[in-house]
């Protein structure tokens, strides 16, 4: 068997290394529009969602395009902010600066079956990670049309239930403001006492901490939106 100098396998190993670094750089370099484009076409399928309008990777440009009339960017006294573009603003960084400096976006959707609708993002913690999603309301700003919700990594069967039918469709026709026009949000409670009340829907059954995570993030998120709602709603 030849032997070989451990100045010989180091050489060999460092260019080995290089060689796959180069490789793999290249590869992640020509596959990022792809996953860029991956992830636009997702939070396009999201913002249809949250109006009821079912839509692929393929289609979801299309629809986004068809559907979604207007968009812009507010600020937390409900005013427009030139110069931004909703679509590609970064919620998560926008709710970790002082709520004087948050830009916030606003998504203006027309449909046959619900007429013009506003649709808003909201992003929280649940009890694995991140959640988020989109809220859609009618044109008076109060009263939901629909909601999407996704997560990072809830419990499966009991945290994820938040991206299904049966959670999500709960939230249609409830408000967030009362009959004095006072903001209430929309609360997640436990033990069946949501179905009845215009301002709440029923928990996830052993999905507590994911339930509290939600009914946070719509309390924290959709109070930055109370001016605009007021100001706009009709």
């Amino acid at each position: 068997m030849k032997n070989y100098s451990s100045f010989y396998i180091f050489i060999y190993a460092s260019v080995m290394v290089i060689i796959v670094a180069a490789i793999l750089s290249f590869t992640a370099i020509q596959l990022k529009p792809m996953q860029q484009k991956n992830i636009e076409n997702k939070k396009m399928q999201d913002i249809l969602a949250s109006v009821n309008i079912e839509s692929t990777a393929e289609n979801a440009d299309e629809l986004y395009n068809k559907y979604i009339t207007d968009s812009y960017v507010i600020n937390i006294n409900g005013e427009e902010v030139s110069g931004k573009e909703a679509f590609k603003v970064n919620l998560k960084k926008e709710l970790s600066k002082d709520t004087e400096e948050m830009n916030l976006p606003v998504y203006i959707c027309s449909t046959e079956k619900d007429g013009k609708c506003f649709i808003v993002p909201v992003r929280g913690k649940g009890l694995g990670g991140p959640i988020w999603g989109y809220i859609a309301f009618r044109s008076n700003l109060n009263t939901i049309v629909g909601t999407t919700f996704d997560h990072d990594a809830e419990t499966p069967g009991l945290g994820d239930k938040i991206t299904t039918k049966e959670f999500q469709t709960q939230f249609r026709d409830k408000k967030i403001f009362d009959d004095a026009g006072g903001f209430v949000s929309i609360s997640v409670l436990k033990g069946g006492k949501g179905a009845g009340n215009p301002h709440a829907v029923d928990a996830i059954s052993g999905g507590t901490i994911t339930s509290n995570g939600v009914n946070a993030m719509l309390e924290e998120c959709l109070v930055n939106y109370e001016t605009f709602f007021k100001s706009k709603g009709n």
